[in-house]
């Protein structure tokens, strides 16, 4: 006699299925999509928080695992998917549909900031996310060249469009100004060019908004957070001293303007030589330190390697041109790291209501 398989039954095995970094359940999050029964066969998809979870491999393991232990089931089918949420912040004031906004920062130049934010923006991208990329760096706009555009693609009647480089949406002052022109402007100008950023551009729908800030505790940075509801800000140091002092004060920059800081990753942390041992350029340790006494999470550190240099210059970066790199593997993780942060910080919103997926 065949055993008969409910959905209650697989739900049952479900509910005891945790989501690592949630820490609750499949089920009573409503990652369940689909299920369907035929047979002694099973078949469901599980929705994501963000297509770059760092876990998903272990989420589809163990839930086949809780499935497969049904009596009568032979056969398991999971598809993977993923449904952004967002944070839950009013960005009515531009009537922009961005889930997220991320702003990448540093206390001081000359720390590979905005290759960081690039390699970033293009690792969702690539995992499968709609990612926006806003240079905000007015005064020494790097985003264009990084990431292989030169100009933006016509406008509409009332918006620009954003320029389209490895699956990301690209928006700079440097598409705007000729390649050897100073912007040689006042706070006013430089908030007023930020707001138009934001307002005057087709941005469409974005799970992840990545901003490019300029080095210090500038104007720009309060602008933005006046005009935009960050998720939140991550710090990017070298382990050097003189770049922590620096970073420190970016990172209480952030919490002064109530900006949720998510972590801080150091750049630059070493340099490993052909016989396998690792030269500390810039010291050891630095940016642990800093995120330790500063009680925020230390994302991870990046090596040194003269192919980022050569991807930026190139505008293939490194996570596309070489992503096999130790250096590559570094900033996707560092990536999924940070989607992981922000989908725990926006489910943990009081204003995260989950959508019924089961059926």
């Amino acid at each position: 006699m065949s055993i008969l398989i409910t959905q209650e039954n697989v739900l049952n095995k479900l509910s005891g299925v945790q989501e690592p970094e949630l820490h609750r359940d499949l089920v009573s999050l409503n990652m369940i999509k689909d299920l369907k029964i035929d047979g002694e066969k099973v078949s469901f998809t599980i929705v994501l928080t963000t297509p770059a979870c760092p876990l998903k491999t272990q989420i589809e393991r163990e839930a086949r695992q809780a499935v497969e232990s049904i009596a009568g089931v032979k056969s398991v089918e999971i598809k993977l998917d993923a449904d952004v949420p967002s944070d839950g912040r009013n960005r009515g004031l531009f009537q922009l549909p961005i889930r997220n906004a991320l702003a990448i920062a540093s206390g001081k130049g000359g720390v590979g900031k905005s290759t960081v934010a690039v390699n970033i923006a293009v690792t969702l991208a690539k995992k499968g996310a709609r990612v926006g990329l806003l240079d905000a760096d007015i005064y020494g706009p790097n985003i264009p060249t990084m990431m292989g555009v030169t100009h933006l693609p016509p406008a509409t009647e009332s918006k620009l469009l954003p320029a389209l480089a490895h699956g990301v949406r690209v928006m700079s002052i440097g598409f705007l100004v000729k390649p050897d022109q100073p912007l040689i402007w006042r706070g006013p100008m430089l908030h007023s060019a930020i707001r138009q950023f934001l307002s005057d551009v087709e941005w469409g729908e974005l799970d992840y908004l990545i901003i490019d800030l300029p080095p210090g505790t500038g104007d720009a940075a309060l602008s933005l957070a006046q005009s935009l509801p960050l998720s939140g800000g991550v710090i990017v140091t070298l382990p050097q001293q003189v770049s922590l002092d620096d970073a420190r004060r970016g990172l209480e920059m952030f919490r002064q303007l109530n900006v949720p800081v998510i972590g801080v990753i150091e750049n630059m942390s070493f340099l490993e030589l052909p016989d396998g041992t690792k030269m500390d350029i810039f010291g050891f340790g630095g940016g642990k330190r800093l995120a330790e006494e500063a009680g925020v999470p230390f994302i991870g550190s990046i090596p040194i390697d003269a192919r980022v240099r050569t991807g930026g210059d190139s505008g293939q970066p490194v996570v596309i041109s070489d992503p096999e790199l130790p250096v590559s593997k570094s900033l996707i993780d560092i990536s999924e790291a940070i989607a992981a942060k922000i989908s725990v910080a926006a489910v943990n919103t009081s204003n995260f209501i989950p959508i019924n997926l089961v059926g």
